[in-house]
C-alpha cells in the first residue's frame, strides 16, 4: 500500500506562539509527518504540505489546488489533513476524482496538545483507507462517513449522520 498525505491546515497543524495581548496562531509542519515518524507503519507513504490554512480561509481556488493534487497524485489511496469547519465542502469537490480513495481528517485539538484528538483520528483514517473503496470519505472520532452523509454538528463539535 501506498499512501500520499496531503497537508491543506487546520486545528490538526496549529501552533499557537506567545504573542503578549493577541490571539493568533500559526500552521505548522504536519503532525502526520510525527506520528509517520514515531509508529513506523508498514506501508509506503509521501506527505505534500500543499497550504497551511484555516479552513476557515480555504477558498474555491484553494480547493482546486487540492482537487489537482488528488486527480495528479500516482497513489491511489491519498488521506487530507483538513480544518473540520469546511472539510465537507472540500469533499464535495472531490467526490468526482475517479479510481481513488480519499479520506479527509483532522482534529479539533491541535496535535501539539496532550489530549488531542489527532492521532485517533488519523489512525482511523489510515485503518479505514486500505479497505474503503473508491469515493471521499470523512474520518473523525473514530468514525468513518462517506462525505455526502455528514455534517459536523455544531453544537457537540462531532461529525455525525446527515
Amino acid at each position: 500500500m501506498s499512501v500520499l498525505f496531503i497537508q491543506t491546515g487546520g486545528t490538526i497543524d496549529k501552533e499557537y506562539p506567545k504573542v503578549l495581548a493577541s490571539y493568533s496562531f500559526e500552521i505548522s509542519k504536519p503532525a502526520v509527518t510525527k506520528y509517520l515518524k514515531k509508529f513506523q507503519p508498514n506501508f509506503r507513504y509521501r506527505v505534500v504540505e500543499l497550504m497551511k490554512k484555516d479552513s476557515l480561509d480555504i477558498t474555491a481556488q484553494d480547493r482546486e489546488r487540492i482537487y489537482e493534487a488528488c486527480l495528479s497524485a500516482k497513489e491511489k489511496k491519498i488521506i487530507i489533513t483538513h480544518g473540520t469547519d469546511t472539510m465537507v465542502a472540500t469533499a464535495s469537490v472531490l467526490h468526482k476524482i475517479k479510481g481513488k480513495v480519499i479520506v479527509l481528517t483532522g482534529a479539533l485539538l491541535p496535535a501539539i496538545h496532550v489530549d488531542s484528538d489527532a492521532a485517533f483520528n488519523l489512525g482511523t483514517a489510515v485503518g479505514a483507507i486500505d479497505v474503503l473503496t473508491e469515493g471521499v470519505y470523512i474520518a473523525m472520532s473514530g468514525r468513518v462517513y462517506p462525505w455526502d452523509a455528514c455534517k459536523k454538528s455544531h453544537k457537540t463539535l462531532k461529525f455525525v449522520s446527515a
